[in-house]
């Protein structure tokens, strides 16, 4: 019988082999990470590793609070955007996984764009929402960037994802299957985006 605990890094290695098979993410970048509701703790890849490396079993995984701080007897190092992870749970007890992703497509769209419009009737229909670009002069979402974030959440409390500025995509789901979803559809529009402004 899976265990809770079981059921959500089964949910992480799904949501990490879709995107790195969608190529969403490549490489040892991008970083995603879970609420376990039971523990009161978040799951977050690994730094250093890849997608590819996670499994069911916890490997590629950190368990950490929900100030990034990784939990005794947790063994590896938490991704360096542990902080983003940690502030968006702060945020929105409605967010039950994140998605982090250096995605080709949405990166080039946001280097030019403030939005990435609703461009397709998918996305209008999926989202409902412009996804807005944050321009955040760092690798990594720093804590003094938390009321950036919170703005965008004040303005639309189920804003499924945003964009970093050179960095990619951020999106946020009920769980990480639901974030990882929602990635895919953020890089499918930028991607339509990119390909109409041709």
């Amino acid at each position: 019988m899976m265990t809770d605990r079981t059921k959500v890094f089964r949910k992480l290695h799904i949501a990490a082999e879709r995107a790195y098979g969608h190529s969403l993410q490549t490489g040892s970048g991008g970083n995603l990470s879970a609420r376990d509701v039971v523990a009161g703790q978040m799951i977050v890849k690994s730094s250093g590793g890849s997608f590819a490396d996670c499994t069911d079993e916890g490997d590629g995984f950190v368990i950490t609070d929900f100030w990034g701080s990784s939990i005794p007897g947790s063994t590896g190092k938490p991704t360096r955007e542990v902080v983003l992870h940690a502030m968006l749970y702060q945020l929105s007890e409605t967010i039950g996984g994140v998605m982090h992703t250096h995605s080709p497509f949405a990166i080039a769209y946001a280097f030019h764009h403030d939005i990435l419009p609703m461009t397709t009737w998918h996305v209008r229909l999926k989202f409902g929402c412009d996804i807005p670009v944050l321009d955040i002069p760092s690798p990594m979402v720093r804590p003094e960037d938390t009321p950036l974030v919170r703005s965008l959440f004040d303005a639309n409390p189920n804003l499924p994802a945003f964009l970093l500025r050179g960095h990619g995509i951020v999106a946020v789901g009920k769980d990480v299957l639901e974030a990882e979803h929602n990635a895919e559809l953020v890089e499918e529009t930028a991607k339509i985006a990119v390909l109409k402004e041709l």
